[in-house]
């Protein structure tokens, strides 16, 4: 691995050096707990007649999912990989720095779910709008479905590769959340420490990539090759399951539940936004050769992400 992107960690990581961030008095100066932009069926016409506190809780259910999906990803699926990277139970050799790193990212992440866990508890308390009960168990039993049936005797690579993909894909809400301004500080202040951390797991899964790649016999490459696009489309393809409860809770009918999410999330659409989220993850398996063979080719083009 080349340059260390964790070596200044003791100095600059998260958990290390920010703040707990906390709630100001802000709940009354009109800034929102989410942006609109990034709640695609806040604006469909159905919704058009909620009552102003409706729709407030609507937002907070949003911004209240977001954290959950986080605190339960960054424990249960990079967490699960960093800590057989960090005790070497990895199919490949490691040397002792990716070791080294990997605790400090399990370390990152930990963090990462345990801020993600606070700000619930305190939009909850300031807001009086309690969140819906939410089942990660769904969404991890398809990512290991999608893993560990491409490749169901390589050991740990498809976990590693779960959370390569993951960590280096680049999404809008990482990017804008933090410089919004409508946003309460205690959101917007605690995406940008999150973003902020990603940024060096961003280049250390890639350089991680890069090495186990080259250490692939030609096999375990073309089950890689072909692995890769199915878990960058379950990884951003939107979970439908929150957006439905949300929108019943907000008092709609199954009918209309079905109806907004037809009209919000075609297929063509979300294909689109997979494909624009994906592309740094796309471009580092380019140019470490994945597309190069047939079989990446191939699967990339299938899952529309190319």
């Amino acid at each position: 691995m080349n340059a260390d992107p964790l070596r200044d960690w003791f100095d600059r990581a998260g958990v290390r050096v920010d703040p707990r961030r906390v709630l100001a008095d802000e709940m009354g100066g009109g800034q929102v707990l989410f942006p609109a932009r990034l709640i695609p069926y806040l604006d469909h016409e159905l919704l058009a007649g909620l009552a102003d506190e409706a729709r407030t809780a609507l937002v907070a259910r949003h911004a209240y999912h977001y954290f959950a999906f986080t605190a339960h990803f960054e424990t249960r699926v990079v967490n699960r990989a960093a800590e057989m990277l960090a005790n070497g139970r990895v199919d490949a050799p490691l040397r002792r720095d990716v070791r080294l790193d990997a605790f400090k990212i399990y370390c990152d992440e930990a963090y990462h779910a345990l801020y993600s866990f606070d700000v619930v508890r305190q939009l909850e308390s300031a807001s009086r709008v309690e969140a819906l009960p939410y089942d990660f168990t769904p969404f991890l039993n398809r990512l290991d479905d999608i893993s560990s049936g491409a490749m169901p005797h390589r050991g740990t690579l498809p976990q590693l590769l779960q959370v390569v993909v993951f960590e280096t894909l680049v999404t809008t809400l990482l990017a804008e959340l933090p410089n919004d301004p409508d946003v309460v500080g205690l959101v917007r202040e605690t995406v940008r420490d999150h973003a902020r951390d990603e940024g060096r797991h961003h280049v250390f899964f890639s350089h991680l990539f890069r090495e186990v790649w080259s250490g692939l016999d030609p096999a375990a490459r073309r089950e890689t090759a072909r692995c890769l696009p199915r878990l960058i489309g379950h990884s951003l393809r939107p979970d439908l399951r929150p957006a439905r409860a949300n929108l019943a809770a907000a008092g709609l009918t199954p009918t209309q539940v079905e109806d907004v999410v037809r009209d919000v999330y075609p297929p063509e659409s979300v294909r689109r936004t997979t494909r624009d989220q994906a592309v740094q993850s796309v471009r580092l398996f380019r140019s470490c050769g994945v597309l190069d063979l047939p079989e990446g080719l191939d699967a990339f083009h299938e899952e529309g992400l190319l």
